[in-house]
This record gives C-alpha cells, sequence and structure tokens, in this order.
C-alpha cells in the first residue's frame, strides 16, 4: 500500500503565485516607466520653453521637455532597477 504527500500539493499553487507575482511587479514597472515618457513628450509639445534671462540682455531658451526627460531618466533608471532588477530576499518569503 502506498501513500501521497499532500504537502506536494501545497507547494504547486505556491510556485505558480511566484512568475505571476514577477510579471505584475514588472508591468507596473513597465507602465510607470511608459508614463514618464509619455508626460515628456506632452512637456515637450505643449509646455513653454524655459528662457533665462541675463543682466546684459542676452537670453537663453531651453524647452523645457530637457528638464522633463533629465527627470525621466533618473526615474527611469530607479524604475527599471526596482522592477526589472533581482530581488533575491523578496522571493525566498
Amino acid at each position: 500500500m502506498s501513500a501521497i504527500a499532500h504537502e506536494q500539493s501545497r507547494a504547486a499553487p505556491e510556485r505558480r503565485r511566484r512568475p505571476a507575482q514577477i510579471l505584475v511587479r514588472e508591468m507596473w514597472a513597465s507602465l510607470a516607466i511608459s508614463v514618464m515618457w509619455i508626460s515628456v513628450v506632452f512637456a515637450a509639445v505643449f509646455a513653454p520653453d524655459i528662457v533665462s534671462t541675463s543682466a546684459s540682455g542676452s537670453a537663453t531658451t531651453i524647452p523645457s521637455g530637457v528638464a522633463v526627460a533629465l527627470f525621466a531618466v533618473i526615474g527611469t533608471r530607479v524604475v527599471a532597477k526596482y522592477g526589472f532588477g533581482r530581488h533575491d530576499d523578496a522571493d525566498a518569503d
């Protein structure tokens, strides 16, 4: 007569859940990065330029999309590192 261990059936749903959690984290990271760059496009098209005038009368004009893109690059790197990076501590739980 043989016996079937019930603990294997508990481990199977846990294994199926982990890849789903990873995909959810990657999906939200992708969405956040996409929204950042869409905001850069809207800022570049619709926002006014940054104009700096010195005391001598010379003026410098910079498109506002450049400043927004700088922060989007920083934000993209942070979100990509968190969202797409390996988290061995979180996977061990």
